[in-house]
């Protein structure tokens, strides 16, 4: 792994660790990357310690030796294949932490990552946050600059979600108890099961943006946003007329 790519984005001085230690669970979907001892390494190098790392192999056929190393430092579930949604369920039902985030088994965490969004979230006593992110390649090289998308409060934020996910589901960090008040992933849809969950959470719960890149988005010809470009907007109109009303209705009432 290229190691100057991490240190490329991570700052000199480090957030202290916020007072009680909340546990933060990292639940990582594995179905035949390549990629995936990246992940598991940037997510057990986080400078916050009190975590724990769920690997989910969603019926993997390949790669599978790659995690074979970390067994020791990390909680390892095999089931058969069911989709991301389905993989993140199943990590999020054995999950034991306060806070829950999502690392795509291609993408990487930056090592800050987990402390600088926890300590984020309880100084803006915050459910949920998202951050910003860098794009790479391949060879872990950055060729984008800040990728993410933040407002200045609620309502541009609902309005622009209206049009289309503006989220990065690996930059998400939020309490586990959301899942108890609106429920799991949609394992029903195959691509926007996340689209559909910022939107039936955004009815009740404020997203709060940390305006920093904390994760490293890889592109690359295997990734899922390309090999399913065609079935991918008709899901995502779907889920939009779905949650049309809802939504609205929820727009309405921060136009006063």
């Amino acid at each position: 792994m290229n190691m100057d790519v991490v240190q490329e984005l991570e700052p000199v001085h480090r957030e202290r660790e916020v007072d009680g230690n909340p546990k933060v669970s990292i639940v990582i979907p594995f179905f035949n990357c390549a990629y995936i001892d990246q992940a598991i390494e940037s997510a057990l190098n986080q400078s916050y310690t009190d975590i724990e790392v769920i690997v989910v192999n969603d019926g993997s056929t390949k790669h599978t030796d790659k995690i074979k190393p970390y067994l020791n430092k990390i909680r390892y579930i095999e089931k058969t294949n069911g989709g991301t949604a389905s993989a993140l369920n199943t990590g999020i039902r054995k999950a034991t932490g306060d806070y829950f985030t999502w690392l795509s088994s291609d993408d990487i965490y930056c090592p800050g990552k987990v402390a600088k969004q926890l300590f984020f979230m309880r100084k803006e006593n915050a459910d949920i946050s998202y951050s910003s992110y860098v794009l790479i390649n391949p060879n872990n090289e950055v060729i984008s600059g800040s990728a993410g998308i933040g407002f200045p409060t609620m309502l541009p934020f609902c309005e622009m979600m209206q049009t289309g996910c503006i989220i990065n589901g690996c930059t998400i960090m939020m309490c586990t108890r959301v899942f108890s008040d609106i429920g799991l992933f949609d394992e029903s849809l195959p691509y926007t099961h996340d689209y559909d969950f910022w939107l039936r959470a955004l009815t009740k719960y404020s997203f709060h943006y940390l305006d920093e890149p904390l994760m490293y988005y890889r592109v690359h010809e295997q990734m899922g946003s390309k090999k399913f470009a065609q079935q991918i907007p008709q899901e995502i109109e779907f889920v939009q007329q779905k949650h049309q009303s809802a939504l609205e209705k929820v727009i309405r009432r921060l136009r006063g």
